[in-house]
């Protein structure tokens, strides 16, 4: 008994120990956000003294040449359809791969989870070219097919699986009494859906609201930068404020963080207990 408690007391002090040091650039980030840069310079855990102020936070939002505030809601413009999007085609073409057995389907699937390896960098050039035939370079519309498109195969996968788990006694039932795939799959599998379902908006929106890469390539205009491609502007030429630019990498987690915090009881049961009642 007592070498079981010494155990678990190892576990929980590694624990805490790992937690600390995760959390120790973050709050090293903070704490240059809301201080002046001379009590910093010698180090954020420096307290002495300790002056803390929005100053940083006010000059991120309405930075003269990149302000945060028009880059954030350009970023809502980009991440809200880019999640709403392929989730709601995902889980089709996901109810489909879960129920539907013949070698095509088979096929398709082992397709789709090679296409979850396939890395950024590799087509970026396509992209471009694909994007510029299209007359979509520059535009948010052409950046939304681009986000939709990426988070399709993952989220069928993740999406699949769960299908996979429900009970299909009760849409046997259902089809007997006469209703069609489609009234099955919306009336029935979506409701007892919604752990698995917001654990996908969840990851899909806290990916798009972070991407850098898609964006620099596709989005070039000064008014139309998103919140993360705007943050390097805010570099002076000979000078750079480090409390804005901590300020602004803050302002840029408020959006996932809120998502997370909001949805978090739904996004826990997707991930861990995929249960239904």
């Amino acid at each position: 008994m007592k070498k079981v408690q010494a155990i678990n007391a190892v576990k929980y002090l590694l624990a805490i120990v790992i937690s600390v040091i995760w959390v120790l650039p973050f709050l090293g980030i903070v704490m240059t956000s809301i201080r002046p840069l001379q009590e910093v310079i010698y180090g954020w855990w420096n307290v002495k003294p300790f002056t803390p102020s929005v100053t940083n936070y006010v000059n991120a939002w309405n930075h003269p040449t990149a302000p945060l505030s028009q880059g954030t809601f350009n970023s809502l413009l980009v991440a809200l359809p880019s999640t709403l999007i392929p989730i709601l085609a995902a889980s089709l073409a996901a109810y489909g791969f879960a129920r539907f057995r013949s070698p095509l389907v088979t096929f398709l699937f082992i397709l789709i989870i090679l296409l979850m390896a396939l890395p950024q960098q590799m087509i970026a050039i396509p992209i471009f070219q694909l994007m510029k035939n299209l007359n979509l370079l520059n535009t948010y519309l052409g950046l939304i097919i681009i986000h939709s498109a990426w988070g399709l195969p993952w989220i069928i996968f993740f999406l699949r699986n769960f299908f996979i788990t429900l009970p299909i006694e009760i849409e046997e039932s259902a089809k007997i009494d006469g209703a069609s795939d489609f009234v099955v799959f919306s009336r029935i599998i979506l409701p007892v859906s919604w752990p698995a379902l917001i654990s996908s908006i969840v990851l899909q929106f806290m990916w798009v609201w972070s991407d850098f890469f898609l964006a620099l390539i596709l989005i070039y205009s000064p008014d139309k930068l998103l919140a993360t491609q705007r943050i390097p502007l805010m570099r002076g030429q000979y000078h750079v404020d480090w409390g804005v630019l901590t300020a602004a990498s803050v302002v840029s987690m408020v959006a996932p963080l809120f998502i997370f915090a909001f949805l978090q009881k739904y996004y826990v049961r997707g991930l861990v207990g995929w249960t239904t009642k």
